[in-house]
Parts: C-alpha cells; sequence; structure tokens
C-alpha cells in the first residue's frame, strides 16, 4: 500500500529491524533521560493511578486505549511528564480493523509529552522504547495509526515511519439517534446544535421525556425535532407495561443510537437488549474497570466512585476536591458500562453552587461531544 499525505490523518508502518529500538540503544536513551532528572518506568499493564492523569493532560479517550496495553512512563520530580503505550488489544476504531489479523504488527500509542516538557527529545526517547517492546514481543512492524499530517514529519524522523494509509474519521452516514431526557436539556440541545451544524456526525430523528414539563421539548422545537411524552402514570400503570411503553416510542424511530442525556429512569433489560447501541452521560469520573468501587484522580488522590442520580451532590457532600463526567455504554448494572470518554475537574471551595453546577454542565458537553467522535470512529 501507497498513498501520499493528502488528508488529515494517515496510518503510518515502522519497520522494527532498526537498531534504534535495539535493547542497548534503548537502555542508553532511558539512562540520559535518567541523567536529567527524568525517570521511565515500563508497565506491561497499564496502572489505573496513571489513567486520571492521561485524561486530565491529553483528552477523554486516550486513557481507555492506554489501559488496553503496556505503557512506557516518564516522571520528573512533580510527577508525570510523558508517556508512551504499545500493544493494545480489544480496540474497535474502523482504521484498526485491516490490520487486526496481522500476527506480525503491533500497534504502537497513543504519545504523549506534557507541554513544558517538549522540544527536548523525550517524545522520541518514549517512541523508542515503546518500539522497543513491540519488537521484543516478536512484533517485525508497528503500526502507528490516526497520525495529523503535520506529525508525520516527527515519526518520520523518530522512527523511520511511512504513510501506508490514509484514515477516514467520519462514518459514510450519519447515524439516526433517539434521545432520552426527563430535565432542563442542555446536553440535548447542545448535541442537536452540533448536529445541525453538521459538526457531529448524528441525525437527531426524536426526543422522548418521561416529564411533561421538561424544557427539553422546548429546545427540540427550536430544531424542528419530534419530541414524545412518555409519563409513569404509577397509580395506573405497572413498571413492566410503562417499560414497554418507552420501548415502544423508541422503535417507532428505528434509531441506529439511543442517547441517555439526563434520562432520570432505570431502564429494564429489555431496553438494553433492544437498543445495544446505548450511551449515557454520568455526572462524575468513573473508573474504566466498571467493577472498581474507587478511581484515581489525576492527582493520584482515591475517590469513591459517584454512581447513581446524586453523583455530584455526593461529591460534593463528601468534601472532595474533584468530580467529572463520564460518558458510558448501558448495561444491566447501573452506571458501570464501558467507558467511552471522561473528563475529570478539580472542584474550587469558594465557588457557589450555581458556578460549581454550571462548571460541570460545560465539562459534560465536551464529554458528549469526545464520546461521540470516538462512538462514530468505531463505526467508520
Amino acid at each position: 500500500m501507497s498513498a501520499n499525505v493528502t488528508t488529515s490523518f494517515v496510518n503510518l508502518i515502522v519497520d522494527l529491524d532498526d537498531p534504534r529500538f535495539g535493547q542497548q540503544a534503548v537502555h542508553h536513551a532511558l539512562e540520559a533521560l535518567a541523567a536529567r532528572g527524568i525517570t521511565p518506568l515500563r508497565e506491561h499493564v497499564t496502572p489505573e493511578r496513571i489513567l486520571g492523569w492521561i485524561d486530565a493532560e491529553f483528552g477523554g479517550t486516550w486513557s481507555s486505549e492506554a489501559a488496553a496495553g503496556g505503557i512506557w512512563i516518564a516522571s520528573g520530580a512533580a510527577g508525570p511528564v510523558g508517556f508512551a503505550a504499545y500493544d493494545p488489544r480489544g480496540l474497535r476504531f474502523g482504521w484498526l480493523r485491516a490490520w487486526a489479523d496481522r500476527e506480525s504488527v503491533g500497534v504502537f500509542g497513543p504519545l504523549g509529552v506534557v507541554p513544558t516538557s517538549r522540544g527536548a527529545g523525550l517524545g522520541t526517547v518514549l517512541t523508542h522504547a515503546a518500539l522497543f517492546s513491540l519488537r521484543e514481543r516478536g512484533y517485525r512492524q508497528a503500526l502507528v495509526p490516526v497520525v495529523k499530517a503535520e506529525l508525520v514529519p516527527f515519526y518520520e524522523r523518530a522512527a523511520g515511519a511511512r504513510v501506508v494509509e490514509s484514515v477516514r474519521l467520519e462514518p459514510a452516514e450519519r447515524a439516526r439517534t433517539v434521545v432520552l431526557a426527563s430535565g432542563n436539556g442542555s446536553n440535548f440541545g447542545a448535541v442537536a446544535a452540533d448536529a445541525a451544524a453538521g459538526t457531529t456526525p448524528l441525525q437527531i430523528v426524536g426526543l422522548v421525556v418521561n416529564r411533561a414539563g421538561a424544557y427539553a421539548r422546548e429546545r427540540a422545537r427550536e430544531f424542528g425535532i419530534p419530541a414524545e411524552v412518555v409519563a409513569w402514570e404509577r397509580a395506573a400503570q405497572t413498571r413492566e407495561a410503562y417499560d414497554a411503553r418507552v420501548i415502544e416510542a423508541v422503535v417507532a424511530y428505528e434509531p441506529d443510537l439511543v442517547l441517555l442525556l439526563g434520562w432520570m429512569h432505570v431502564l429494564p433489560g429489555a431496553f438494553v437488549a433492544r437498543f445495544p447501541e446505548l450511551l449515557n452521560i454520568h455526572p462524575a469520573f468513573l473508573p474504566l474497570d466498571p467493577n472498581a468501587e474507587s478511581v484515581t484522580m489525576p492527582d493520584f488522590t482515591e475517590l469513591p466512585a459517584f454512581r447513581g442520580p446524586r453523583a455530584f451532590d455526593e461529591a460534593l457532600a463528601a468534601g472532595s476536591r474533584w468530580a467529572g463526567a463520564t460518558m458510558h455504554r448501558v448495561g444491566l448494572a447501573v452506571d458501570r458500562g464501558i467507558v467511552v470518554a471522561r473528563e475529570p475537574f478539580a472542584l474550587d471551595s469558594k465557588r457557589s453552587r450555581p458556578e460549581l453546577d454550571a462548571q460541570l454542565h460545560a465539562v459534560e458537553r465536551r464529554v458528549v461531544r469526545t464520546a461521540l467522535r470516538r462512538w462514530s470512529w468505531e463505526r467508520c
């Protein structure tokens, strides 16, 4: 395969027999780092403690990619300053499918260096170390996926990489999407605006609310989106009958994706089975491990995994110094689905509750955008 660098993103290939990725060369480079006060550490399985730092420094999807494989971490006196992940398993991105069955090709990345440590060769050393680890595992080549065109020269110089294909980051068609909401609908309004502007690959075909007074209905009218109220009259209807009505309402739209954006009602197993592409926004920084009862924050403090509808209130009541937002796939256990994107943020005790709520909502909107972008990448 061959391609010219004419698109925004490309896949690169690296031959791992390059002497720069040999044990001796990498050992000397790591010793030179240590002499500068930067400690390198390899972990064959990325430790949970580093994942919150990755999210805070580099965005809300790299942590789950790093968690899928091994990692090299570079730390200075104040903490981590860079990392290079390698050999992730189980990622679903469209640009990896053509390479999944090639036993001689391992996957490199992501690679991240904090801004204050760039320009001093740290990225090159971490790259060589991660490529050495792939070579050590028996791979003959490394795939460096989804590289921005402006970063191709770095990988050419640092690793002798060459472009093998351009990468499509958008699906061929916009996904038919139904949103479920219960209240104000600020996240719904943001998604609807992005869809109308063409900046997210969704076609919002319907809104379902469970309260007649939900302001989300007004937002739907602004964008010409059909809205339907499916309220639960508890005195006159069983839970099973109500759940069946919700399923019937959503089925009518024939969606590719169902988004829960402030939907305050636990959905039954029948709903989850009927709509497997089901994402929920949750107002807390959840651990990547769905079975974990705690999560490590960017400063390496460990906090409870705040699950349930009052997660933000519980974090504030507990005096937590951190909060966050997470978008995850919905499973049978509440708020324990696979994390798609997440973002932490520090809580300032001097801020009023309305200010903290506004900060949370801004983070939620970023997480929703990031998660929808990643979800679309997995469909490419």
